[in-house]
């Protein structure tokens, strides 16, 4: 979804200028798309933020309004002709926001398009934020797995080295093929220790940076307190 995306379904060509004249005002225009109930369907509202239904023919209306009522992840206005209608239909269709075409319409209009905008794009930031620290949680619990099996890691490491140096001593064992196979063991154990003392001294680095943020933030708050 475009969360800076609007819909303007409607028959009355007046209406849909008036609807996109309000936005040109504003220092961020949305992008804006015109329909008419003739070539509406369903999957034209799916990739908008906010759709706004206007004037449209006759015993049309009913069928946008229910598909739309489903639409959970849209923001729906409508614009009808009297407060009485808006009451009938928000009754019907609790869901959606209904606005009487009277005085001051377009004003409401935009302010209620502008504020349902602002909604999405920060429930956009905040599903982002959390994924972000579900990814964020699923690294410091592998971090913390593999700081936990540091030790088994560097004890298997250092039976794998000193077997092959074994075996290099061994003039029976380390013939042809057989000792470059265990030359080439001996390379990558020391290659894995190697990433293990890199992982360790990573570890370490992060732990004294969590410290003194720590440290800042408490004299910060000491600092805070003295002035009050």
């Amino acid at each position: 979804m475009n969360r800076s995306s609007i819909l303007i379904i409607s028959d009355d060509p007046e209406f849909a200028r008036a609807v996109a004249a309000c936005w040109q005002t504003g220092h961020h225009v949305p992008e804006i798309t015109l329909a008419s109930s003739d070539v509406w369907h369903p999957s034209i509202a799916a990739g908008n933020a906010v759709v706004i239904i206007g004037p449209v023919r006759e015993g049309r209306s009913q069928a946008i309004l229910t598909t739309l009522d489903a639409a959970s992840s849209t923001a729906v206005i409508c614009v009808v002709h009297d407060e009485k209608t808006s009451a009938i239909l928000q009754a019907d269709h609790p869901h959606l926001a209904f606005i009487p075409l009277q005085n001051g319409w377009v004003a409401s209009l935009s302010a209620i398009s502008r504020e349902a905008l602002r909604r999405i794009a920060a429930v956009g930031r905040a599903q982002r934020a959390e994924r972000l620290a579900l990814e964020n949680q699923s690294c410091a619990t592998l971090g913390r797995y593999m700081l936990d099996m540091r030790p088994n890691i560097n004890n298997a490491l250092t039976s794998v080295l000193g077997n092959a140096d074994l075996l290099m001593l061994d003039a029976d064992a380390a013939r042809g093929d057989s000792r470059e196979q265990i030359q080439t063991i001996h390379t990558m154990a020391l290659r894995l220790n190697e990433i293990m003392q890199r992982f360790s001294s990573l570890a370490s680095e992060v732990r004294l940076n969590e410290k003194e943020s720590q440290a800042e933030t408490e004299g910060l708050a000491e600092h805070l307190a003295e002035r009050r």
